[in-house]
């Protein structure tokens, strides 16, 4: 059974960074692809990084120059280091698991298996 738990969530003041990871179990996410996706509130949940299994990343233009997607192999886990947040950063974060693309890798719809969130609040 595939499961997947965000970690590192928490409250931070505009301009500072925080660290997200991703605890995955029962899948080889090496071979796959993986993405982070946040939701804000009132507003549909969007992509905002990713990673494919040649190890090629994506991210969302709002994320560009401050977000950094990354993986242990050996440790099965995911990261996204944000730096630089800004209050528009506020959200729940979510990561997800997938065999392969067809549309794009920010497309929710692309994913398999996804965890339950960790939230990300950044202050004015």
């Amino acid at each position: 059974q595939v499961q997947l738990q965000e970690s590192g969530g928490g409250s931070v003041q505009a301009g500072g960074s925080l660290r997200l990871s991703c605890a995955i179990s029962g899948y080889t996410f090496s071979s796959y692809i993986m993405g982070w996706f946040r939701q804000a509130p009132g507003k549909e949940r969007e992509g905002v990084a990713a990673i494919d299994n040649d190890y090629s990343t994506t991210y969302a233009d709002s994320v560009k120059g401050r977000f950094t997607i990354s993986q242990d192999n050996a440790k099965n886990i995911l990261y996204l280091q944000m730096d630089k947040l800004k209050p528009e950063d506020t959200a729940m974060y979510y990561c997800a698991a997938g065999f392969g693309y067809e549309r794009g890798l920010l497309i929710q719809d692309e994913y398999n298996y996804w965890g339950q969130g960790t939230q990300v609040t950044v202050s004015s």
